[in-house]
């Protein structure tokens, strides 16, 4: 796992004010039907795209318990997953719960006991009593249980071999043939927890290790177990999706690109990757000492090059980690942040945020440590964040796939920095940034123009008279090109003075002289940033789908 902090500028604080609730669409349940894949996308039984919106709930640490259950009710935090916005969460689980039968059948008392966590068994007592004398795995079958109650989609990953943190580079659990990853007992691991979901229609998928990394790391191997494996998980649930993570930490698949995977079966394998700020760039200060536009544009190509290309080969590809320091205090990973929501956005893939803990019951031997990176403040009992929260509420319902052919393909500009996207609130109202279930509807054209997406009416356009104007709709065929290294600032050229679109005061669009283009590290662009998503969504008419 890795991280983004987000301190904005003055002119964006204005999110605090916006109740995030409002702003999210909750993407579509499919708890009661088995999914698989057409091309790059996950469809249901009837051929319909459904966008996996996941959440990382851990359960892999020594306590072997889903975190934070000593903090509040199961069904609370089933439901708050799904009230922020999330269908589905990518529930992790340590090999040895399979295949230790005496860790599995330990009951929950008696594990938070030997790692001397009296208060965790009073939080647990206090909130879960069903829960706290139960076997370790029939408290793992709960948590399963209250979110398919709640309609919560699961992803079961196997995240470690010895319950802990992942991941250390070389720590026994790294590679097949490591001391704690023999590849039979993790195939029967794969065989009892498949058949475990056979019971809980609302596990959908399975991803078969997280983190593959370490000194033995082999390709050939690769192929070998990871084939294995898939094969093993489909023989005893057939319905599952089946997830293959790659090499390097999961942010290396370009083996792919000219050897497949061979399984017997089809329609059921999806790959995943991860990326956080430290694992796609070549320094651990990059997005801070290089410019945005560059540095954006640069690891974007890399991980193009490493992942991204499945999208072509036919492939769906689901970012099951990614996330950011949300305490604001982390500047390389907010830069990071607002480049990963650009790609994540204009590729719209399927994802799982990292993670909904707010702490720990005991992690590298601290009790209750806090999660920076985790959408709940440390005690459990509201967002640690809003403005993060409603930056991922962006991207939570699909843009496009099969069956969401719901009007004709258009664009809607997308402002990445905020999660927002250009609106129009009446045909007076100024053009400003706000939810993306109220976006204009525009036709990028050949001539690059902006063109307004409506019928039988005079054909308009975006437009401004320049610098530090205002940008409108009118009647003026103004051109709007790409520019930067990133491709994401809009500029258009008034009177021989280049402007791009910029954001001011209460949200509203402007033009201003394009920043931060080249060079500068000190500049940050991200305020002039905008994508245009491509989209066959009936937008204003979201919410109710």
């Amino acid at each position: 796992m890795g991280s983004a902090g987000l301190k904005l500028s003055p002119v964006f604080k204005t999110f605090a004010v916006l109740l995030f609730t409002a702003l999210i669409v909750t993407p579509r349940p499919v708890t009661a039907q088995k999914l698989h894949t057409s091309s790059r996308w996950i469809v249901d039984e009837g051929g319909n795209r459904v966008k996996l919106a996941c959440i990382n709930w851990l359960s892999n640490l020594q306590p072997i318990l889903a975190e934070g259950l000593h903090r509040q009710p199961v069904d609370a935090l089933s439901a708050s997953i799904k009230s922020m916005g999330f269908n589905c969460v990518r529930f992790t689980w340590p090999l040895y719960l399979a295949t230790n039968e005496s860790l599995s059948t330990r009951t929950v008392r008696q594990t938070f006991q030997e790692l001397g966590l009296p208060d965790a068994i009073a939080g647990i007592e206090s909130n879960n009593p069903s829960i706290v004398d139960l076997p370790t795995i029939e408290a793992y079958k709960a948590v399963l249980t209250s979110l398919r109650n709640n309609n919560v989609m699961v992803i079961l990953d196997n995240h470690i071999s010895t319950p802990g943190m992942c991941c250390i580079y070389d720590d026994g659990n790294s590679f097949f043939g490591d001391r704690y990853l023999d590849p039979v007992q993790w195939m029967e691991g794969l065989r009892f927890m498949a058949t475990l979901a056979t019971g809980f229609e609302n596990v959908v998928g399975m991803s078969l290790r997280n983190e593959l990394r370490g000194p033995r790391q082999n390709v050939d191997l690769w192929y070998k177990y990871m084939q294995q494996g898939a094969e093993t998980v489909h023989a005893a649930n057939p319905n599952v999706l089946v997830i293959l993570s790659g090499l390097d930490y999961d942010t290396n698949l370009s083996f792919l690109q000219n050897r497949q995977v061979n399984v017997t079966f089809t329609k059921k394998v999806v790959f995943e990757l991860h990326w956080y700020a430290v694992s796609s760039s070549n320094s651990l200060s990059e997005w801070v000492n290089g410019n945005l536009n560059e540095v954006c544009a640069r690891v974007s190509s890399k991980v193009e090059q490493t992942s991204i290309f499945l999208r072509r080969q036919g492939f769906p590809l689901f970012l099951s980690e990614f996330g950011v320091d949300q305490t604001g205090t982390d500047e390389n990973d907010a830069r990071f942040f607002t480049c990963l929501l650009r790609t994540t956005a204009m590729l719209d893939l399927d994802f799982a945020l990292w993670g909904l803990l707010g702490s720990y019951y005991l992690r590298d031997g601290i009790i209750d440590r806090d999660e920076s990176y985790g959408i709940l403040n440390h005690n459990w009992t509201g967002v640690r964040n809003s403005t993060f929260l409603q930056r991922i509420s962006a991207i939570q319902p699909p843009f496009r796939g099969p069956g969401l052919k719901e009007t004709g393909q258009h664009n809607i500009i997308f402002h990445p920095l905020t999660g927002m996207c250009v609106i129009r609130e009446s045909p007076t109202s100024p053009l400003k940034l706000g939810s993306c279930k109220q976006s204009v509807n525009w036709i990028y054209t050949p001539r690059k123009n902006l063109m307004l997406k409506k019928k039988k009416m005079t054909r308009r356009y975006l437009q401004t008279d320049g610098p530090g104007k205002a940008v409108t709709i009118g009647l003026n065929l103004t051109t709007w090109e790409r520019i930067s290294a990133s491709r994401m600032h809009l500029a258009t050229n008034v009177g021989g003075k280049r402007a791009c679109l910029d954001v001011e005061g209460q949200l509203e669009l402007v033009a201003r002289d394009c920043k931060c283009l080249s060079g500068d590290a000190s500049c940050d662009p991200s305020s002039q940033w905008f994508i245009l998503l491509s989209s066959t969504r009936l937008w204003r008419n979201l919410r109710s789908n």
